[in-house]
C-alpha cells in the first residue's frame, strides 16, 4: 500500500471537508466546484465553498424569505440583482452566521474582496452555462484595499530574535521548562524562514528526505502544488545540521516518520504551532511590531531585493506566480533610493 506524503494527506482532507460543506449547499454549487477541480487547488475550492455558504445563508434569510439553502434553485438565482450582492457585501461587515449564537464575524476590505471573488466565480459559471440571463456580480466593485507598509525586522532585531531563541533568557519559567527540548528545532525553523523566505505551510510540509546538504538546498511544494529547490546559506545549514542531530534520536508517532519538524508530541508540527512559536519569541524582542511567520518571509524578501535589486529573482524565490505581486510589495521607492537621486544628476561641473 502506497504511503501518502504530507501534501497528499492535506489535499485528501481538504477534499473530504469540501464534500461535507457542499452537502449543505444547492446542487448547482457542487457542479461549479467540480468545474474547478482541474484548475484550482483543493484548499482554494474549500475556501470558495465556505464563502458561498455565507452567501446562501444571507440569500435564504434576506432575499428568499427563509427558504432552506438546499432548496434554492437556479431560477431563484436568476432573480438575484446586483443590489442584493451589494447588500451582502455590507452584511459582511458584521454578521452572526446561521445556527451560531454570540459568534459575530467581521470582515474588512480584504476579507470582503475574497468573498466577492467567490461570488463572482459562481455567477460567472451560471451565466456561462446559460443558467441565468445576466451576471449581476460583475456589476459589483471590489472594495478599495488600503495598502499597508510591510512590517519587517531590522538587522539588529533579527540578531536579537535568533539570540533569544538560542538562550531563552526572557522566557517565563513554564516556557523555559520546554525550551531545552525545542530550542534547536525552533532555531532551525526561524532561521529557515528568515533565510529562505518560504511559507509556513511549506515549512510544515518538509520531510527529512527533502533536505540535501550536498547541494545546499531543500525541496518544497509551493502554493500552487509545484515543487522546486530552494537553496540555503551557511547559517541555515548550520541550524539545520544542529537540529538534525536531535531529530535522528526522536521516535515519531506512526504516520509522522518522514516529517522534518516534530511537535513535543512527536507528530508533524502544524502551521498554528509555528505561528505561536514565532510570536512567542518575537514578543520578547519587540512590542511595537506584530511579527508572524509571514513577516519573517517579508523580511527575507525585503532584504533580498535591497541586495540584488532584481524583482524577478525575488518573485521566483518567494514563489509568486505574478511578478506584479512582488513588485507591489517590495519595489516601492524608499528614502535610501531618493537620497541617491540627490547626487545622481549634476547641474554644473
Amino acid at each position: 500500500m502506497k504511503t501518502e506524503n504530507y501534501h497528499e494527506q492535506v489535499n485528501a482532507q481538504n477534499i473530504i471537508k469540501l464534500r461535507e460543506v457542499l452537502k449543505e449547499l444547492p446542487l448547482f454549487v457542487t457542479h461549479y466546484a467540480n468545474s474547478l477541480s482541474d484548475l484550482t487547488a483543493s484548499r482554494t475550492r474549500l475556501g470558495y465553498a465556505y464563502d458561498l455558504r455565507i452567501l446562501f445563508g444571507f440569500l435564504s434569510e434576506e432575499v428568499f424569505e427563509g427558504k432552506p439553502i438546499q432548496e434554492i434553485s437556479i431560477n431563484d438565482m436568476a432573480t438575484v440583482q446586483s443590489e442584493h450582492i451589494e447588500a451582502f457585501m455590507a452584511y459582511l461587515s458584521y454578521y452572526v452566521p446561521i445556527g451560531e449564537v454570540d459568534d459575530a464575524k467581521q470582515n474588512a476590505a480584504l476579507g470582503k474582496s475574497r468573498k466577492l471573488a467567490a461570488v463572482r466565480g459562481l455567477f460567472k459559471y451560471l451565466y456561462m452555462k446559460k443558467h441565468i440571463p445576466a451576471n449581476p456580480a460583475e456589476l459589483v466593485a471590489f472594495p478599495k484595499i488600503n495598502e499597508k507598509a510591510i512590517t519587517t525586522l531590522e538587522v539588529d532585531e533579527i540578531a536579537k530574535l535568533l539570540d533569544e531563541v538560542d538562550s531563552g533568557e526572557k522566557l517565563n519559567p513554564r516556557q523555559k521548562q520546554f525550551h531545552e527540548r525545542t530550542k534547536l528545532r525552533d532555531a532551525a525553523i526561524i532561521t529557515l524562514l528568515l533565510g529562505t523566505g518560504m511559507r509556513v505551510s511549506e515549512c510544515v510540509g518538509l520531510d527529512i528526505g527533502h533536505v540535501e546538504f550536498d547541494i545546499g538546498g531543500l525541496y518544497v511544494i509551493r502554493k500552487g502544488g509545484d515543487g522546486m529547490i530552494l537553496y540555503f546559506g551557511q547559517e541555515v545549514e548550520s541550524a539545520l545540521l544542529a537540529y538534525m542531530e536531535v531529530r535522528e534520536k526522536i521516535m515519531p508517532q506512526e504516520g509522522h516518520e518522514n516529517a522534518l519538524f516534530l511537535s513535543l508530541q512527536n507528530r508533524r508540527i502544524t502551521d498554528r504551532a509555528i505561528q505561536k512559536m514565532v510570536k512567542k519569541y518575537a514578543s520578547l524582542i519587540t512590542q511595537l511590531k506584530n511579527i508572524s511567520p509571514h513577516k519573517l518571509r517579508s523580511t527575507f524578501g525585503t532584504q533580498l531585493y535591497a541586495e540584488t535589486q532584481d524583482i524577478y529573482l525575488v518573485a521566483n524565490v518567494l514563489g509568486h506566480a505574478d511578478v506584479n505581486t512582488t513588485r507591489k510589495h517590495y519595489a516601492k521607492m524608499d528614502d535610501s533610493f531618493r537620497r541617491r537621486a540627490a547626487n545622481a544628476v549634476r547641474l554644473r561641473d
